[in-house]
């Protein structure tokens, strides 16, 4: 079943070993088929060097498996939340990205220092409230997933202009239309996250870049009449 989405979700998830985003199996990746309405997502725990296509799970949208010999992954829920809230999601990632999880864990969200940050997430990088006991001990992981929903919609924040998040003392989700565009953009959170720590240790005073060339940069890559890179590829 969805034979070639599992194929695509496996290549994915192993982007993440690639690129540094994940120290043994602290990670996941996965893709929504909108038409079946069902999700390829890593089983939980099995070692990247020993994954195959044909260990990817298949997930329905009320949480029940519907294919495959291993359990899911145990973020399952959240990606299940955000995918039933946001029909704008094709793919979603969580790792424990050293940098963006050194930002959560602090609580802090990652403010725009610069162009690099502005050419792909508007404004900062959120850092959500951590979950409350009750929350934590009652369906944690979808819990997980419904505050990162509520917050955005409470704040008015566009997930696909902040295609990431930081959830407060526990780590980074970043999503996209599919699941390449959403390990793209677990990269680009992970180097944002780096360079704006460092940033702060040179200039601890240092403030966020002005919003008229926040805005130039965003813009001119997603606005209505971007310019930015070549049509077609």
């Amino acid at each position: 079943m969805l034979e070639e989405l599992k194929k695509k979700v496996y290549e994915a998830n192993m982007l993440l070993p690639k690129h540094g985003l994940v120290t043994f199996t602290w990670g996941n990746v996965s893709q929504i088929d909108r038409e079946s309405g069902l999700f390829i997502i890593k089983p939980s725990g099995v070692p990247y060097e020993k994954l195959t296509p044909e260990d990817m799970v298949v997930m329905d949208l009320n949480g029940n498996k519907v294919e495959g010999r291993y359990n899911p992954s145990s973020d399952t829920p959240t990606h299940l939340e955000l995918y039933k809230a946001f029909p704008q999601i094709g793919g979603i990632v969580h790792t424990h990205s050293s940098w963006a999880t050194s930002w959560a864990q602090s609580g802090r969200s990652i403010p725009c220092y610069g162009t690099t940050h502005a050419d792909y997430i508007y404004g900062e990088v959120p850092c959500l409230r951590v979950l409350t006991k009750e929350e934590i001990d009652d369906a944690y992981e979808t819990n997980t997933g419904r505050l990162i929903i509520d917050e955005f919609n409470r704040r008015g924040i566009d997930v696909t202009a902040v295609p990431a998040v930081l959830c407060k003392n526990h780590g980074p989700f970043a999503w996209g239309k599919d699941a390449n565009e959403a390990v793209h953009n677990a990269v680009v959170l992970e180097e944002v996250a780096k360079m704006a720590a460092r940033t702060e240790m040179i200039n601890p005073d240092v403030k966020p870049a002005p919003q008229e060339l926040q805005d130039k940069h965003y813009y001119r890559k997603h606005g209505a009449n971007a310019y930015y890179g070549q049509k077609g590829l």
